[in-house]
């Protein structure tokens, strides 16, 4: 039973010392705690290395892009498995479980996503439009000409998603295969960001790493889904609607697997989430306003809460038959 109370406790602190510190802000990359953010350093190498795994065929683009991938993958997992292994084994629990601990916290995006959310909501109900425009970065979309309500379907749209990429996925991932587990995750979620595109420039290179990223996300991102539909249903908001809708307009997002929770967080809301010249989910039952938003939140947080509940079984379960680092 030791071996479950350490790791349930290292993914509570990492999750209580994100809520503490949460993330430095991209939109601040001249600092130094976020250009020595793993996730940036992942960016980066990924960067670094991409012109050397270019070529013309695009067979063998691919097979390069996916050497791509695996080499990042390798760059950051292995020395944080070996790392840990070696402080475990040689030195002591709590020595790994310090380090386990501020490791696993940079896959964990809760703080940073929440104090955007909460200043965009103000922004829109004052009518400061430029103000609100800042906290549309998540969303990846350009927000110069964005409305009140566009801005609150950006940022409920990024919640929605990012409650996989940046929570619910590492978590899982964590439960599973340990700390070097969500590493890993958390380098198959950047090359995705980074070279996962179907433009002219990545469409081949980036091929393996835009469908691994959607493999590994593919049943967290239904369980996603499942837990804003019981999240809902526990803040009693119209949980009926957020599974019709999940199931309705799920496929409408150029991802496979983002589409579910965010179909499924408009269909709880009853409002319409749209990104212009994309897709439309949901239905306008009610109006856009920013109190949709606080809403959002809401349900992403209980979501987040089930999560973590069954994160705690499946320690329960695994830990007790092997020990990943």
């Amino acid at each position: 039973m030791f071996a479950v109370a350490l790791a349930a406790s290292i993914l509570l602190l990492a999750i209580a010392l994100d809520l503490l510190l949460g993330d430095p802000s991209p939109n601040y990359p001249e600092k130094i705690a976020f250009k020595l953010h793993p996730a940036v350093l992942m960016g980066r190498l990924t960067k670094k290395l991409e012109p050397h795994f270019k070529d013309s065929n695009p067979k063998v683009a691919k097979l390069k892009g996916a050497l791509l991938a695996l080499t990042v993958i390798a760059a950051f997992t292995l020395p944080v498995f070996l790392g840990l292994w070696a402080a475990y084994v040689f030195l002591s629990a709590i020595v790994y479980a310090i380090f386990g601990i501020i490791l696993l916290k940079f896959t964990i995006c809760i703080k940073l996503e929440t104090d955007w959310a909460k200043a965009a909501a103000k922004a829109i109900a004052a009518n400061d439009i430029d103000e609100a425009k800042k906290y549309s970065h998540f969303s990846r979309r350009d927000s110069t000409n964005l409305t009140g309500p566009q801005i609150s379907s950006a940022v409920i749209e990024s919640m929605a998603e990012n409650l996989i990429d940046f929570k619910i996925s590492p978590i899982l991932a964590y439960s599973l295969f340990g700390v070097s587990g969500a590493i890993a995750f958390k380098a198959i979620n950047t090359l995705d960001g980074m070279v996962g595109f179907k433009d002219s420039e990545h469409i081949h290179t980036g091929w393996f790493s835009a469908n691994l990223d959607t493999v590994v996300n593919y049943v967290p991102a239904r369980l996603t889904a499942v837990l804003i539909v019981i999240a809902a249903a526990m803040l009693g908001e119209d949980y009926k609607n957020a599974w019709k809708i999940a199931c309705r307009d799920h496929a409408k997002t150029p991802s496979r697997n983002h589409g579910w929770p965010m179909a499924a967080m408009a269909g709880a809301l009853r409002v319409q989430l749209e990104k212009p010249g994309q897709y439309i989910l949901g239905d306008q039952n009610e109006p856009l306003t920013p109190d949709k938003i606080l809403k959002a939140l809401k349900i992403r947080n209980a979501a987040l809460l089930l999560c973590l509940l069954l994160s705690l079984l499946i320690i329960l379960l695994t830990r007790m038959y092997f020990f990943p680092y």
